[in-house]
């Protein structure tokens, strides 16, 4: 009966564990606002936000590299600036904690209705 009761908690504690997981976009790189590799992941119980991230080149200043996925809360609202291969690179990290909350941004929906208005007046 007593092994009954704990084999019916243990599977209660992993149904709630796997509930309480969070489910981000993931994209390990982007570029002028495209996704190269999307879909989605879900977190492991350590890494309790999604986020959204940016890389910009100091020396380009133009080109800007995105990321999301999920990540520890010690780098959420962080700046970070490193080098590469001698290279200038500063990063930052956006978080948020409901699941799929680090989807599309209304920038890059509004680049796509730019870049397809642009492309229809054209005629093409």
């Amino acid at each position: 009966m007593k092994s009954n009761i704990l084999i019916g908690l243990t599977v209660l504690v992993v149904f709630i564990a796997v509930a309480q997981s969070l489910t981000c976009k993931q994209c390990s790189v982007g570029i002028f606002g495209t996704c190269l590799f999307p879909g989605n992941m879900v977190c492991d119980n350590s890494t309790l936000n999604c986020y959204t991230g940016e890389a910009q080149f100091n020396a380009t200043g133009f080109l800007k590299l995105h990321t999301r996925g999920c990540l520890d809360s010690n780098l959420c609202g962080k700046t970070i600036t490193a080098s590469i291969l001698g290279a200038g690179v500063t990063s930052s990290f956006s978080c948020c904690q409901t699941d799929l909350c680090n989807g599309a941004s209304s920038v890059q929906v509004s680049v796509t209705v730019a870049l397809s208005a642009a492309l229809l007046a054209w005629g093409i």
